[in-house]
Parts: C-alpha cells; structure tokens; sequence
C-alpha cells in the first residue's frame, strides 16, 4: 500500500488514500525496530518486530515494514542490450545513484528524529533504537523456502527483504548447533534453540561452508554457546526428553552430549584401553636375547655332557686291553713283518690318545638351562 509514515507522540500511523488501510503501530508494541539503508538491496526500509499481532488489512502480523524502491525493479529487454558505454546508460546509471542516495538520506533523517523523540522522558523506559543490520557478518542460508542473506545486529538475526521476514531475538537464544559440519562438505546447517524449550528448532539450512569460520566468531562475540556435529539431529524428542525432566537434563551434564570433540577423546581413551600392554621394541628385543642365551646355554650344556661321556668311555680301557687293539690291528693290516721299534711307537701313540684331559677340570661346572 502507497501511502505516508508519521511519528506522533505516542506512535506511528501509516495512511493512505483509503481510510479502511490506515495502520497504526503504538510504541510499546515494539520490540525491535530496524533501519537498513539500500546498499545492493533496491530497497530502503524501516521495519518493526512487535510484541503483540496486529491487523494489517485481514492480515495478523508481528513484522510491520515500509520501504521505498531506490531503483526500478523491472527493466526492459532493449535496455539490456545497450552497451556499458552508452551515454545514456551511464546518465541513467547515475540517476539512479542520486535517487538512492536521496531516500537513504531521508530515511536516515526521520530515524534521527524519532530516536530523539524516544529519548523523551515519556519514553525512555521503552529503552526503543533503531537496529542496523551489518552486512559485512551477513551470510548466505534457506530460513524457510528460499536462499536469503541473512544479517545480524546489535541484538537480533535478522533477513529484512524475502517474505516471510526472519527477526531472532539474541538474547532468546540458549544454544546453536551448527550441523553437517566436515571435511568435504560444501554446506552445513545451523539449529537454534531457544530458552523457552516450547518453541520451535529454527532452522537455517545450506550455509556455505566458507561462512563456518565468520559464523562461529559471530557466536562468540555475542557469548553464544554452539556445538558441531556431523548430522542433523532429531530435535523434537530432546526437548521433549528436557522438558519432561530438566532435572535429569542437568545432572547427565546439560547440552555436553553434543560436544563433539570430547565424545571423540572418550572413544579414543576407550579404544586404547582396549588394546591393553603392549611391549616395547627394547622389551622384546631383550627378550628375544635371553631366549638365545638359554639356547646358547643348553647346546653347550649338550655337548659337555657328550664329551663327559666319551672321556668316561676312554678312561674305562686298560693297558692289556689297549695292546690287544693293537696287535689286532696290524694283523688286519698284515703288517706282521714291522720292527719292535715301530710297534713301540705304535703302542706310544695309543698310550697318548688315552690321555685325554678331563673336560669338566678345564671348563668348571657344565652350565644348566634357566627356568622361567
């Protein structure tokens, strides 16, 4: 509806050229008011959020907005087709600047003046200022149906431009989960939830990913908590579990079991105790030096006990049973024209080989296997 915006003593009227299309919005009605000027918007607007419903024509409504083109929405197909360097593009190109400039100043001088009217005695209680929506924190997200950029303020979340409007209060916030969050992921979601557990999730859906960073110092500038998780979550059976039993709520930690990372320090504790002792490359390779000692240890231990009983064996022979060797010997060999000189080094030879020493005399006790 065309029509003009007064500021009176106790209130705003918006009249038109039909009587039946006044509307009147009293000022402790309001709880946000807002000024956002047309930057890359074609728009300029001023836009309260009020307590209370009221009629606007048969609509009942708490978002009350009046705006006015800086720029024609609508252009025409010839004029599209003209070039950047067009005379008369560039004149029109500049009207249209002039034109915004003209309206923002406007706007920005009645806000001036109703501001200072609402500092008057009167009104100071209502504690009343204009809002101005910081584009530089905006981001991009689907509040309901559509793609919006959504700016915050001073005291709220707001997106001014698409219908139906979007105004979240800051300080009705509890806690925001910021959903979908991950490697790879082009977008996430982000979950409010508000104080008043009666209330409704909101969602904002398809964040680019690239505004995750900027988001989460907005949070926390505003003391905001926020949590991360990897997948939305089914909100309206946890309020229902809280509000059931709050009590219960706060003794199992509150919103803890959202926090992401320390349920990952808690399975990685787990999973490490899991896996028990674990010995080091020293302890086995001590390990392993012992066994070859042992091993060590019983081959020689083997062998002494071989060579003990050889010994045993050749110290059992007597003298008259070593000659009768002897003589055997050279009767097999038929050497029975040999000298008695060369059978008495014959008999010196095998007296030398009974002299063997006693191997446990030379080495000391034979060693004996360890027992583990």
């Amino acid at each position: 509806m065309t029509g003009t915006l007064e500021s009176h003593y106790n209130g705003f009227r918006y009249s038109t050229m039909r009587a039946e299309e006044r509307v009147d919005v009293m000022y402790q009605n309001i709880k946000h008011a807002f000024f956002q000027p047309a930057e890359k918007e074609m728009i300029t607007l001023l836009h309260f959020h009020l307590h209370n419903h009221i009629m606007v024509g048969t609509k009942k409504t708490k978002d009350v907005q009046f705006f006015v083109e800086v720029m024609d929405v609508v252009q025409t197909l010839g004029g599209a087709r003209r070039s950047m360097y067009d005379p008369d593009e560039i004149e029109e190109e500049q009207q249209e600047r002039d034109r915004k400039n003209k309206i923002n100043a406007e706007f920005q001088a009645f806000v001036k003046r109703v501001s200072e009217l609402w500092e008057q005695s009167h009104l100071k209680d209502l504690e009343l200022e204009f809002d101005i929506p910081f584009r530089e924190l905006g981001f991009h997200g689907v509040p309901h149906k559509a793609s919006a950029f959504i700016v915050p303020t001073v005291n709220c979340l707001v997106e001014l431009i698409e219908i139906p409007f979007l105004v979240i209060t800051i300080s009705e916030i509890e806690i925001v989960n910021l959903e979908r969050v991950g490697l790879g992921q082009k977008a996430f979601d982000m979950a409010i939830v508000f104080k008043d557990f009666k209330r409704e999730i909101l969602r904002i859906d398809a964040i680019p990913s690239a505004s995750l960073d900027g988001i989460k110092e907005w949070l926390n500038s505003m003391d905001i908590k926020y949590y991360e998780s990897r997948m939305n979550l089914n909100w309206r059976p946890i309020l229902k579990t809280i509000t059931d039993d709050p009590e219960k709520f706060i003794e199992d930690g509150g919103w803890e079991f959202l926090n992401m990372e320390a349920s990952d320090s808690d399975s990685e504790g787990s999973e490490e105790s899991d896996q028990g002792y674990e010995p080091s490359d020293v302890e086995e390779e001590s390990e392993s030096d012992e066994e070859d000692s042992e091993n060590e240890s019983l081959v020689e231990s083997d062998e002494d006990e071989e060579e003990e009983e050889d010994s045993e064996e050749e110290e059992g022979k007597t003298w008259d049973e070593l000659e009768a060797e002897a003589r055997n010997a050279d009767k097999e060999k038929g050497d029975e024209s040999d000298s008695e000189e060369e059978r008495r080094r014959r008999k010196a030879k095998v007296a030398g080989k009974s002299r063997v020493p006693d191997v446990r005399d030379s080495r000391g006790p034979a060693k004996r296997p360890k027992v583990r």
